[in-house]
């Protein structure tokens, strides 16, 4: 198993245009917006991949590092933190479940930030980058 990195940060609103959101749509290609379903990013371009990684540790840094560079924008305070979110995400990712946080930001935006396993065990996709 390996993993692929995906974020989105956008208008909040937008994430309300739920039928370009879905795999069959003829909009979901090209949309910009994430997937309704963590594992569909799978779907999306390979050019929408932010990251792979084929090792866990590395995964898990690489959603630490989203999580900073937004943390300072984030609308409420983070009641969960940091530490906990990647206890959890180590956790999921290594038994095979996909990790997606998605927070409010100042200004109406929203930030999302997932790691999605490589095969899935929720969707048949096949792997983006043809690796198996």
């Amino acid at each position: 198993m390996h993993w692929h990195a995906y974020t989105w940060t956008g208008p909040g609103a937008d994430r309300g245009r739920e039928a370009e959101r879905r795999p069959d749509s003829p909009e979901f290609a090209t949309s910009p917006l994430p997937p309704m379903r963590t594992g569909d990013w799978l779907v999306k371009p390979a050019s929408r991949i932010a990251g792979t990684f084929t090792d866990l540790q590395r995964a898990t840094v690489w959603l630490a590092e989203q999580y900073k560079m937004a943390e300072g924008l984030f609308l409420h305070p983070d009641r969960i933190g940091l530490a906990e979110r990647l206890e959890h995400a180590a956790d999921m990712l290594a038994r095979g479940v996909d990790v997606q946080w998605g927070e409010w930001l100042q200004g109406g935006r929203f930030v999302t930030v997932g790691v999605v396993c490589c095969p899935n065990r929720h969707v048949t996709h096949r792997c983006p980058t043809g690796a198996r």
